[in-house]
């Protein structure tokens, strides 16, 4: 039985009881009303060593929770910490791959550009090379022509006439 329904039990008697005539007394069981109020004492000095437990615990309670609490912030702190380095290296390593990128742009520009030069030189070494080759070709036919004599022959001093010739 709990403190609240053994004073609602008591006052209840209380109420109940008979009146005496011409007064507000009232004839109640005295062993009764006495072993009502001892079992409300016990009932309430339960509850108030029940209280005093609570009260010493929430201390600790209070210490564990703070603990607790503390633990949380810690970690929190810690992980902010490892997410904002994460950032950090992850904004390093983007720029360090930019700055990767924009000098192996610069260098495959330079090494084109050097390629186009070797390729234009050994072009341009290539025309010499041909021009010099049709010169002398040329100048190889102009020799030819001018030792065989043909060159002197003129159609008109020739009578003889070409078994194919037209049929007049």
């Amino acid at each position: 039985m709990d403190v609240a329904q053994a004073l609602k039990e008591l006052r209840s008697v209380v109420a109940n009881a008979r009146s005496m005539p011409m007064s507000s007394s009232a004839v109640i069981n005295r062993t009764e009303v006495l072993e009502m109020i001892d079992q409300l004492q016990v009932e309430l000095q339960q509850a108030l060593a029940g209280s005093d437990r609570v009260c010493s615990e929430r201390d600790s309670v209070i210490a564990e929770a703070r603990r607790d609490a503390e633990r949380i912030v810690a970690e929190a702190h810690r992980e902010r910490e490892l997410l904002a380095s994460e950032t950090d290296v992850y904004t390093i390593a983007k720029r360090e791959s930019e700055h990767l990128r924009s000098e192996a742009q610069l260098e495959a520009t330079e090494l084109r550009r050097e390629t186009d030069e070797y390729v234009d030189q050994r072009l341009a070494n290539l025309e010499i090379a041909l021009t010099k080759t049709l010169e002398a070709l040329s100048r190889g036919r102009d020799r030819l022509n001018g030792r065989s004599g043909l060159h002197n022959l003129d159609k008109s001093h020739d009578e003889t006439p070409f078994p194919f010739s037209e049929v007049d």
